[in-house]
């Protein structure tokens, strides 16, 4: 009877060490370091991944950290500081075009036009470009999507950047709302929510939205190194199913629902607002509601760059976007 005891106790001590060990293991979320160009309302679907629970889902903590410009969070990326980057895919075809073989991929799109606004001193109920003739605006830095998608608008709307309206190059994107508050430049291209707060603050008006004027672009994305793809395929692919369930979610979502799901990451930004914002960028159709990159919206984004004469050479789609991830997260297999 003792040595049953004995057996008995041996095995329950067994069970309860092996649950212990066993539901830690299970129960640990892998970190994942993110660093997105800058913080905005733009990447709802990001915010919405994490806060929602869809990261949590596929075994994942995801941190993220703001890295203040796309060269920055290229940087981070290849780095390894960054396991991920959310920043332009302007940003892969430059890398590639300097000649490094292991560039970064695209493994996700997040937003498909420019998410900026163009915010006047005085309201304009019925805006024409034409009104911007020998006017300056605030337009970002060369090179970055911004401004490269501003000077395409502008040139669409018959406009020749640099002759008919002054387009000021040489303030950092996250001090151009300061800049034009202090009183320079006429105009300023800024994103959400600082637009609006802009507005609601008397500070500026809203007068056209630079996104609906250039057409579909892949402006945001998600890039990994390719090291990344080869050894660790799982992990890329969970990590753009949470995008897509993120995505899917926020389609059907109301914007106050929108809102409070990512006003943690806006403390300073009533839920209100927040919606307002919501609703422009529905409205506007700026956000993608699946991963996958089309190659002519690429295609779009390279003629952006050549008429910004920032590209040295088209960069065929396959050799940086890889949309499996996405088919297969998107087809439920």
């Amino acid at each position: 009877m003792r040595k049953f005891a004995a057996v008995l106790a041996f095995l329950l001590i067994t069970a309860a060490i092996f649950c212990v060990f066993g539901c830690e293991e299970e129960g640990i979320l892998r970190e994942v370091n993110l660093n997105e160009v800058t913080r905005s309302v733009f990447y709802a679907p990001l915010y919405v991944a994490e806060s929602k629970g869809f990261f949590e889902a596929e075994g994942m903590k995801v941190n993220i950290v703001t890295g203040g410009g796309s060269d920055k969070s290229m940087t981070a990326l290849l780095s390894g500081d960054a396991d991920v980057a959310l920043m332009g895919p302007e940003t892969g075809v430059y890398v590639i075009n300097e000649g490094k073989e292991d560039h970064p991929i695209i493994i996700a799109q997040l937003t498909k036009r420019d998410g900026s606004f163009l915010v006047g001193r005085e309201a304009m109920e019925e805006f024409s470009f034409e009104a911007l003739r020998g006017k300056s605006i605030i337009g970002g830095r060369p090179g970055g999507m911004p401004f490269m998608t501003l000077n395409y608008v502008l040139n669409e709307n018959g406009l020749v950047p640099g002759e008919d309206v002054e387009v000021i190059s040489n303030i950092a994107f996250n001090l151009m709302g300061g800049a034009f508050e202090g009183g320079t430049g006429d105009f300023v291209t800024l994103f959400e929510p600082t637009a609006s707060m802009f507005e609601a603050e008397g500070k500026g008006h809203i007068v056209a939205n630079i996104g609906l004027e250039s057409g579909e672009v892949p402006y945001t994305t998600f890039m990994v190194r390719p090291d990344m793809i080869e050894d660790d395929p799982e992990f890329v692919e969970g990590f753009v199913r949470a995008i897509y369930n993120a995505q899917q979610w926020i389609k059907t979502a109301s914007d106050e629902e929108v809102a409070e799901a990512m006003q943690g990451y806006f403390p300073d930004t009533s839920v209100e607002t927040l919606a307002l914002v919501a609703k422009s960028y529905r409205e506007t159709d700026s956000w993608m509601y699946t991963p996958a990159m089309s190659e002519d919206a690429f295609s779009r984004l390279l003629d952006i760059m050549e008429f910004n004469g920032e590209l040295a050479a088209r960069v065929p789609f396959e050799e940086l976007v890889d949309n499996s991830f996405a088919e297969k997260v998107m087809s439920g297999k």
